[in-house]
């Protein structure tokens, strides 16, 4: 038997969607893999900035795969460019025999030392990262200066994992040529997200009764941090214009669950219509947002500014349409327009008012996307992200001996 690819795989800190990835690639006789973690914040709780309060994940982030935390000099509790200032790793990477350092990102100053560092140990390089031309910095200078560095940088990789159509875009826009990406798409533990949602099918109408919604009446389902860029409050003016005459309540409910800078804002508008068929339910965790992706009879994402959205992937798993903006990065790939949902300009509230109008008033038309839903990410799943990552490998290393 060739012995496995040792493989280095170098991330900010454990994220709660690629642990049970981490777990499965852990598992392959082809790969001898070590994660290398700048920061432990996660695992011990911390501000989430975003969400705006201090949170835990309840699923397990460390559990089936080897790891190490990187010692840092100051604290280990932000994550920017400069922080943590992580060491030790050109040691790790010298005495680990590794054939491959996988990195998550390039923009962090420990990732693009440890580039450098494997390419002098003679050791290839791997890519995973998020971005796309949408999502593209507005000011001229810093694009000016991504047009410059970016294509150095670039060949410096041997291999980028591209989690989807758009990100393969990005990479081709600098220079990037094909034979070099590989798809490892951007997904979840579809496994785990279907087995709740099996599980809080039961207990459907006992959520309902808990949350005071009168039975029969559909539900829009807004999941995601409550922040300015992801326009929630372009989904609750949409959800204004379901109303018969713009003074009563619609039909549906519309709840949001996170939490965020646009929640006081947000909660003040509702209170100014007198409505109470807008709930806000707060931040739930992942063992948790399966009971409202059952629950829901479509699910919107409506951002200004979304390298995926994740929670496009799991709201599928739930069987459901979903709504997105033109600017949700998993569009082009996971929302088959008019087939398992829609997609809309992002901003344009009339547009998003009339996509939930007849998913909304028609429940076969949303059944019917929503098994169309799960039928495409069944598809979209971690068995394709570790074919995507051993071709690549298979590239870059060649023969294992």
């Amino acid at each position: 038997m060739p012995r496995p690819y040792r493989v280095a795989y170098l991330v900010s800190h454990p994220i709660q969607y690629q642990a049970p990835l981490l777990r499965k690639i852990a598992a392959l006789p082809e790969v001898d893999l070590t994660v290398f973690f700048m920061s432990d914040l996660s695992v011990r709780g911390y501000w989430d900035p975003g969400f705006g309060i201090h949170l835990k994940w309840d699923v397990p982030l460390l559990d089936g795969y080897r790891y190490e935390f990187l010692p840092a000099v100051g604290p280990r509790d932000g994550l920017s460019f400069w922080r943590p200032l992580s060491y030790r790793l050109r040691h790790f990477l010298r005495h680990g025999r590794f054939d491959v350092l996988w990195v998550h990102g390039y923009w962090h100053n420990v990732t693009l030392r440890a580039i450098l560092w494997a390419k002098s140990l003679g050791m290839k390089v791997l890519l995973r990262g998020e971005s796309h031309l949408m999502s593209e910095t507005p000011s001229p200078v810093k694009r000016q200066l991504k047009k410059a560095v970016l294509p150095g940088l670039f060949r410096l990789i041997d291999g980028f994992l591209a989690i989807g159509t758009l990100n393969r875009e990005y990479y081709v826009h600098y220079g990037v040529p094909d034979r070099k990406i590989f798809m490892m798409p951007y997904a979840v533990d579809n496994e785990f997200f279907q087995k709740k949602v099996s599980e809080a099918r039961i207990y459907r109408e006992h959520l309902r009764a808990e949350l005071g919604l009168e039975p029969g009446r559909p539900v829009i389902l807004y999941a995601s941090k409550l922040q300015r860029h992801k326009r929630p409050r372009d989904l609750l003016e949409a959800y204004v214009k379901l109303s018969p005459d713009g003074a009563r309540e619609p039909r549906p409910y519309l709840l949001f669950v996170g939490d965020g800078e646009e929640w006081h804002r947000l909660e003040e508008r509702v209170r100014g219509l007198g409505w109470r068929s807008v709930l806000f339910l707060g931040f739930k965790n992942q063992s948790e947002l399966p009971r409202y992706y059952d629950l829901c009879d479509v699910f919107v994402l409506p951002s200004a500014k979304e390298p995926w959205g994740l929670v496009v992937n799991e709201a599928m798993n739930a069987a459901k349409p979903v709504v997105v903006s033109d600017r949700v990065g998993c569009a082009p790939d996971l929302v088959r327009e008019g087939v398992n949902g829609f997609v809309f300009p992002v901003g344009d509230i009339a547009a998003l008012a009339e996509r939930l109008r007849w998913l909304t008033e028609d429940p076969e038309l949303a059944h019917r996307m929503g098994q169309e839903s799960l039928r495409i990410i069944d598809k979209w799943n971690f068995d394709a992200d570790v074919k995507g990552l051993l071709e690549a490998l298979d590239y870059i290393v060649g023969t294992r001996q």
